[in-house]
């Protein structure tokens, strides 16, 4: 008779087969598991570099090569400011493509934009007039929505402006904002420490009470940044300019108001002047993109620093 092995009817056999083979199973589960997360991490990070890859790719200057003749476009969005898409850097970059390509018969400036800085609208006025120059190419400023103030600075780099009857026009003006918080300080019983190395280094501090010496400096340094403001308003509509008492007091008008002062020439759009005056409708954007990689770094970069204290900004603007 054969020997054949028996199911062990032993209850403690049993629990610790039982015990065994839940083992085996947990363990085979958790190595699926750990190769199923490898296998979404490697995808992960591959997404990740065909994602610089394909930036870094799109990063690289478009040639404008094949649209020959065309109106070239520059787009000025925003607020206009050093760390904005409307910055100096970035309008210049663009402006100094727009001008080089052989196939631009003419540069259009698209602007909506509410202004900003004085001294970022005064680089890109100059850089304008500059390749004007030395290109001998002419430059027109659409205004869409809002041309204001330092936006209204760069326009008057144009040979011409264009607005829509509705659009926003003008704000020739300078302001320096902020607030005084003395008065809530003393309800609160809050002591204000300021110590100085000095006398003017506190000036227009918003903890102290407004000295008049320090305030009527910042009016005198506000006429000045107008009367440049001004100025190249001047240079820049010529003969056309209708002057009167409120042209430079900071009001805005509508585009047809604008236009009865002098300070637009003409009703019409972007298709209108590529079509009718540049006599060349295609039109190629040369405005500066910013690329997936920078993007990314910025969002990186954001949360990275999220819990640092950012550095105070100039309150000076031209509005």
């Amino acid at each position: 008779m054969s020997a054949v092995d028996l199911p062990s009817t032993d209850p403690t056999q049993q629990a610790q087969a039982a015990l065994m083979q839940e083992m085996a199973r947990v363990y085979l589960d958790e190595q699926r598991r750990q190769r199923r997360w490898r296998t979404f991490w490697r995808l992960v990070w591959l997404g990740v570099a065909v994602s610089f890859v394909w930036a870094a790719w799109n990063s690289v200057p478009a040639t404008h090569t094949p649209v020959t003749p065309h109106t070239a476009l520059v787009e000025v969005r925003g607020e206009i400011g050093a760390e904005t898409a409307a910055s100096a850097d970035n309008l210049m970059t663009a402006l100094r493509s727009a001008f080089e390509d052989a196939g631009a018969q003419a540069v259009v400036l698209r602007i909506n934009s509410p202004g900003g800085s004085p001294v970022q609208a005064g680089l890109v006025n100059d850089e304008v007039r500059r390749l004007k120059a030395l290109h001998k190419k002419k430059v027109y400023a659409v205004c869409e929505e809002m041309c204001a103030s330092a936006a209204y600075y760069i326009a008057v780099s144009a040979d011409q402006v264009y607005v829509d009857k509705a659009s926003i026009v003008g704000s020739i003006g300078v302001l320096m904002d902020g607030f005084g918080f003395v008065g809530t300080m003393e309800k609160l019983g809050v002591e204000r420490r300021l110590l100085t190395a000095g006398t003017n280094k506190a000036m227009l501090d918003p903890f102290s009470p407004l000295n008049p010496q320090h305030e009527a400096y910042a009016h005198a340094m506000l006429d000045q940044i107008h009367q440049q403001f001004i100025a190249v308003v001047r240079q820049g509509r010529g003969k056309a300019l209708k002057e009167a008492p409120e042209t430079f007091s900071g009001l805005f008008w509508n585009g047809e108001q604008a236009i009865k002062l002098g300070l637009a020439d003409h009703l019409g759009s972007l298709d209108h002047i590529a079509r009718d005056v540049v006599k060349a409708e295609d039109i190629v954007d040369y405005t500066e993109k910013e690329n997936l990689a920078e993007r990314l770094a910025k969002r990186f970069g954001a949360a990275i620093g999220g819990g640092a204290v950012q550095a105070m900004r100039s309150a000076v603007s031209v509005r």
